[in-house]
């Protein structure tokens, strides 16, 4: 599930993240929106973000509480 509006992230969310070198495996890192990266409202591939760990990623699923 690619999050592919950046109106659907804001710092603060808690998401999972996929990092390049890890697009092929698809593996998923945990955390918590620092900054948003990419500029556009919409990007294809999920929006780019950077974690409050410096992680930084695609978004590819926002974690509800």
């Amino acid at each position: 599930m690619n999050i592919r509006n950046r109106s659907e992230i804001s710092p603060g969310l808690r998401v999972k993240v996929v990092q390049k070198q890890d697009q092929r495996k698809g593996a998923l890192t945990e955390g918590v929106v620092r900054d948003i990266l990419t500029k556009s409202p919409h990007h294809p591939h999920g929006i780019k973000v950077r974690l409050e760990s410096g992680i930084v990623g695609r978004v590819k699923e926002i974690l509800r509480s």
